[in-house]
């Protein structure tokens, strides 16, 4: 699990708030703007749901929360057209974004954020962005299966409209 920070953003002060979030699942990120708060929550979502269980057990006040992203592990219709079924644990995802006031950012163009090595398998989505919904800011984010090099995953991206640069997870 990984947020990467272009170096042109250090004005914005970006820090990683282990003291609000303290869990090896969840990397909580906050940014200053002009004198107020913003926030970016990378997941990981392990094969228990551990990082959904913590989530929903815990209370959490976060405001401007702008971004979720990450692996979420999960293979769901709802965001994989090649794939034909729904889990329950997509509504527990769809819970907790509704709670931060996220949407899940779709593509016009769907293609896949991890890229199977083995024939068998096929690639998927799993990698999702969730962005805020009262953002017409932020309010896309782009996948690069070209900038994938030695990793299985393609890096997704969104434009800070707080600065000229970008952010991306990979």
């Amino acid at each position: 699990m990984a947020i990467f920070v272009n170096i042109r953003l250090s004005s914005l002060c970006f820090s990683l708030r282990k003291d609000i979030i303290n869990y090896r699942d969840i990397l909580l990120l906050l940014f200053l703007n002009n004198g107020d708060s913003f926030w970016i929550m990378n997941v990981y979502l392990d094969f228990s749901h551990s990082m959904i269980k913590y989530l929903k057990d815990t209370e959490l006040n976060i405001r401007n929360l702008l971004i979720m992203t990450g692996d979420f592990n999960i293979r769901d219709s709802l965001w994989d057209p090649s794939y034909s079924f729904h889990s329950s644990i997509s509504d527990d995802i769809f819970a907790i974004a509704d709670y931060f006031n996220l949407f899940l950012s779709f593509l016009t163009e769907q293609v896949p954020t991890r890229f199977s090595d083995n024939a068998n398998d096929s690639n998927s989505v799993l990698d999702l962005m969730f962005l805020r919904c009262d953002s017409e800011e932020i309010n896309s984010h782009v996948i690069h299966p070209d900038w994938q090099l030695t990793s299985d995953y393609a890096p997704l991206m969104i434009t800070n409209p707080y600065y000229r640069g970008t952010y991306h997870h990979s």
